[in-house]
Parts: structure tokens; sequence; C-alpha cells
């Protein structure tokens, strides 16, 4: 069988045991895709597609590749576009065998874990080796003491450093980081406290305390390390947002207009008369209007780990500011509240407006006054409603009173019993 037409056969086996994830096929210095994944792999990571005639045929065949070397750059990419990789490496070393060369499948990569399947080739476990391979070493090392032989010289060869063998991802996110190391470990200081943590790309991370729940299953296999990452650093593992849209936010759409984002950073308070001293703070300028607002541990994260928006978090702090309608569509008032009983009211002699709510037999809240940019997006901008600006203010204690009655009734009914 011609060489090349042994090379698609071998491809087109493994492809059917693998239908559904792109194969990697190794050969010599180059990684190739063939077929369908030839061109979805142009699409994907820009790669020219060539058409390849096979020897004795007339059949073109779509390709594309690239150099083995350059691995860990395009593989990462395909796990960020949500594609299951099979990774196929030589089984033998080409100088060694006039055959065709034997294939395997070494490794399978899917968005999210990372796997080393092993399948006939126990020999070989990483998808990568930098440096010279054991059976090349040998081959150096062979030729050089025969020479030395040669020359009369009773050397002895030196021996091939192996190569030190790296650890394998614990997971890998949908950027294409390689998360290891994750594991639980117990306070020095305090023993009753456990935390979490792991290595991304060889970053530590700062630890996390872990509750007692999730320790007890983690310990009992219940929990992995990727479901440890969604608890305790969720931000790190989320898609990243594109760079262009970080660098450059979108004019934010307002009721007095667009107003272009002038600048958004973070910056530590380091007033010592203030009382948000030493806290992180959201600092943006949109037009003429200058904001800041004590930031969230969360949306620090989201900031920093770059997997929200300059504008998603400007919505997020100063959506009410902006009277943004966009900033009060998460409030709403407990089912079974009237409309109706809701009360807005100006106090006498004042700038000031209250909210109140009639809940019936149930009971009545207490006024709370609204804040001048509650009060402007609901008469102003309308871009609030009465309903929404209620349940902002009076949820807590409208929960509280119907929690209230709710063990009235529950207390009259057993005494009934």
């Amino acid at each position: 069988m011609d060489k090349q037409n042994g090379i698609i056969e071998q491809y087109d086996n493994l492809k059917t045991k693998h239908p559904d994830a792109m194969l990697l096929f190794r050969n010599g210095d180059f990684y190739d895709f063939y077929r369908d994944d030839a061109v979805k792999a142009s699409k994907l990571l820009g790669l020219t597609v060539s058409n390849m005639t096979l020897p004795g045929t007339r059949k073109k065949i779509k390709m594309a590749g690239f150099p083995h070397h350059a691995l860990d750059i395009y593989l990462p990419k395909l796990i960020r576009e949500g594609q299951r990789v099979a990774i196929c490496d030589q089984l033998e070393t080409p100088k060694l065998t006039n055959k065709l060369v034997k294939r395997g499948i070494t490794e399978l990569v899917t968005p999210g874990f990372a796997m080393t399947d092993k399948f006939d080739n126990t020999e070989i476990k990483n998808k990568v080796k930098k440096g010279t391979k054991k059976a090349d070493v040998k081959s150096v090392t062979d030729k050089k003491q025969k020479e030395e032989q040669k020359d009369g010289q009773k050397t002895e060869a030196p021996k091939a450093k192996e190569d030190r063998k790296p650890r394998e991802p614990q997971m890998i996110t949908v950027n294409g980081e390689k998360v290891s190391h994750g594991h639980a470990f117990q306070s020095n200081v305090n023993p009753e406290d456990w935390f979490f943590t792991a290595r991304i790309d060889g970053k530590q991370l700062k630890p996390q305390r872990m509750n007692a729940s999730d320790l007890a299953a983690y310990q009992k296999k219940e929990l992995t390390v990727p479901q440890l990452m969604e608890r305790y650093y969720p931000t790190k593992i989320m898609p990243k947002v594109p760079q262009e849209a970080f660098s450059n936010p979108k004019p934010v759409e307002t009721p007095q207009g667009l107003l272009k984002v002038e600048k958004f950073n973070v910056y530590k308070e380091k007033n010592e008369q203030s009382p948000d001293f030493g806290k992180y703070r959201f600092y943006a300028q949109l037009g003429d209007k200058k904001m800041s607002t004590v930031a969230t541990p969360q949306d620090l994260n989201a900031y920093f780990d770059r997997v929200a928006t300059p504008n998603q978090l400007i919505e997020k702090n100063f959506g009410e500011r902006l009277h943004l309608k966009s900033a009060y569509e998460n409030f709403k008032l407990p089912d079974g509240i009237e409309p109706n009983g809701i009360r807005i009211a100006k106090e006498k002699d004042a700038w000031k407006w209250n909210v109140s709510a009639d809940l019936g037999d149930k009971g009545r809240t207490s006024k709370h006054e609204i804040s001048f940019d509650d009060s402007y997006s609901l008469l102003c901008t309308r871009t609030a409603t009465r309903e929404q600006i209620a349940a902002k203010y009076l949820n807590t204690e409208i929960n509280s009173i119907l929690g209230k009655q709710s063990a009235k009734v529950e207390k009259s009914a057993s005494l009934k019993r």
C-alpha cells in the first residue's frame, strides 16, 4: 500500500472511533487535519487549506496543518471554540522503521476538562515533548560511543536524561488555560479551617476558605476539582470577553442620550477619613458625569479576570444613577401583593419622597425614603415603576410581615387540632 494512502486509512479508522472530535493527526513534524476537520480548522485557526491527491487515484482530500511544536498555541484556541480534540501521535520512531509508522490516540481534550486516554500506547504519556525523544537520544549516544571506541577511548556513553513528566492538568478552562495542583489543605494556624487552592498555567491562586459541607464532599470524592473551581474561583474559568470590548467600551444609552465612556477603572480608597478607607472602588466617567462606588468582590474578580465588560459593570453598579430601565428589572414584589396598596408621597416642606405599602389584613409597612436617583427615575425619566420602587425598598419588610402572618396562621391551626 502506498504510504500516503496508508496514512489516510489510519486517519479514517481513528476518526470513526471519535467522530465527534477534531482529530489532530501527527505526521512527521506536523499535526495535520484532513477532510471536514481541515475546513473547520481553517475557520477556527486561520490555517490554509490545500488539496492532496492520493497516489494512484484521482481523489482529492482537503488538508491543513501546523508544526508540532505549535500545539500549545493552537490546542487552547480549539478548546476556547468549544471543540473536543483527539490527539493522534506516532507510536514509533520513523527513522527506526521502514514500514508505515504506527499511530494512536494519546489524549482526548474536551472543553472544561482534560484527560489522557491510554490505549495500546503505554509509553506515550504526553502530547508534546520539547527537546530530544528517548529513541533519538539513544541513537546519538550509540553513535558517539562507537566513535570513542574507534579512537581507543574507554569512555562510558552518557545516559540520556529523561524529561521530567509535567503534571497533567486537572481541568482546561474554556479559555484554554490549564488548571493544576487543585487541592484542599488544613490551616497551620487554626486546624478547624481548610482551604482550597489551585494553579492556572503555573500561577498560584489565592487560597479560599472552604465550608464544611464542601470539604466533606471533596474528601469523599463527591466533589471534583472542576466543581470546586466553579464554587471558589468562578471568574477564573468563565469565558473572557474580547479585548476590544474590554479596552474600548461602547457608549451607554441613557434617557438623556448616548454617553461616551471616558474612563472606567479601579482604585483603592486612601483617604483615612473616609468610611470606605482601604476598600476598592469603581470609578466611571461618562460624558461629564463622574461617579464612584465600592466594588463587590465578585465584580472586582469579574473586572480583573476580564469576564465582564466595562459596560456590564457600569450598568450593574451605576445603572440607577444613570436612570437605566435595566437597573430596576430585577425588583419584583412578592406574590399576592396588590399594586394598588402602594403609596408614594412627598413629605411636606421637603423635596423628599417616601414609599409604603398597605397589605390589607396582613398589616402595613413603615415609610421608607426614596433616593434622589430613584425618585428621578420614577417621576422624570419614567424608567422605574411604582411596583419596582416598592419592591426595592419594602421587600425585606414585606417578607417579614408575611412570615409573621404565616406563623400566626400555623399556630392557630395547631391549636384548633
